[in-house]
């Protein structure tokens, strides 16, 4: 079992940049988790974002935000990050990361019902 807690979200101007950060704790080898992250906006479903294979190794991302976002992971400091450029008032969110155990695969997940382990949310606002 893994426990994620994100970090990073805030309030940023339209153009602006942020990069979230997932810390993932627990018994659980993290290098053996495919993850990924999705965003919620208010009245809308959760929705994919970007996902990244267990060794880092491959990325998939939703057209929405291909070219700007960028995910990665540390599996020295079991953490995943998202780099989040040229931030449209779209992209305004509780953004998600979450986890499943894999092995070590290049398989990358991104559906909400792939994942059985969630993190808290943070808020991402960008401003006009």
């Amino acid at each position: 079992q893994v426990q994620l807690a994100e970090s990073g979200g805030g309030l940023v101007q339209a153009g602006g940049s942020l990069r979230l950060s997932c810390a993932a704790s627990g018994r659980s080898t993290f290098s053996t988790y495919a993850m990924g992250w999705f965003r919620q906006a208010p009245g809308k479903e959760r929705q994919f974002v970007a996902a990244i294979s267990t060794s880092g190794g491959r990325t998939t991302y939703a057209d929405s935000v291909k070219g700007r976002f960028t995910i990665s992971r540390d599996n020295t400091k079991n953490t995943m990050y998202l780099q989040m450029n040229s931030l449209t008032p779209e992209d305004t969110a509780v953004y998600y990361c979450a986890a499943r155990a894999s092995g070590y695969t290049i398989t990358v997940l991104t559906t909400v019902r792939d994942y059985p382990y969630w993190g808290q949310g943070t808020q991402v606002t960008v401003s006009t």
